[in-house]
């Protein structure tokens, strides 16, 4: 997982609190390691190395059984395939080994369903006129998830989601996370302030300004 700094930390704090001058909408970004286990990885990885040496194995066959088959050479071959099995469970636990195996709409769903459990959990869904937008970014899977509540979702053009989600991940794949995720905090902000726009006498902060990371 990405860490960010103390002074990134404040910085998209400030950002956050800049964006909600102008509106009475929140906006709450946060960042997780990964959206979900996907021990299949582990499982897939296991079952491929195990097959890939049991396939050399029998493919150089003249070379190790010179003198054919019996219980002791029976059970070499037994032990090289626990042992690549064991090994390829290991590596399916790697990041980049888990987005090779796992398909894109599955890692999309785990992403988008980690969104869901989240915008409940910190208590978005109760801002008031239903404004509450949440910017997850989901590290194993490189991808991010914008779900906002109701009473932004009937006012934004279809694809908007999309363009400042594609924004952050080229941030993060560029190394400049942090300001690719306050210049979607930004823009948020400028589609909030158009559906719920601030006012002098009640403009209360429902939500923490902070950058939530959990594990």
């Amino acid at each position: 997982m990405q860490s960010f700094t103390d002074a990134e930390q404040e910085q998209i704090r400030r950002a956050v609190q800049e964006a909600e001058r102008v509106t009475k909408g929140e906006i709450v970004p946060m960042i997780v390691p990964a959206s979900a286990l996907y021990r299949e990885a582990s499982y897939r990885m296991g079952l491929i190395l195990a097959l890939l040496a049991l396939a050399l194995l029998l493919t150089i066959e003249m070379y190790w059984l010179p003198w054919g088959w019996h219980a002791g050479n029976a059970g070499w071959l037994l032990l090289a395939v626990v042992v690549s099995y064991g090994l390829g469970q290991w590596f399916g636990r790697v990041p980049m080994v888990v987005r090779l195996v796992t398909s894109r709409e599955r890692m999309a769903h785990k992403v988008a369903l980690r969104a869901e459990q989240a915008f409940y959990k910190h208590g978005l869904q109760h801002t008031k006129g239903r404004t509450g937008i949440l910017i997850l970014v989901s590290m194993l899977e490189r991808r991010v998830h914008i779900l906002a509540d109701k009473g932004v979702n009937d006012h934004v053009p279809a694809g908007t989601w999309e363009g400042l989600v594609n924004g952050i991940i080229v941030g993060i794949r560029t190394g400049h996370a942090t300001a690719a995720i306050c210049t979607a905090i930004a823009a948020c902000g400028v589609l909030l302030a158009q559906v719920s726009p601030a006012e002098s006498r009640d403009n209360s902060n429902e939500l923490p300004d902070i950058l939530i990371q959990e594990p």
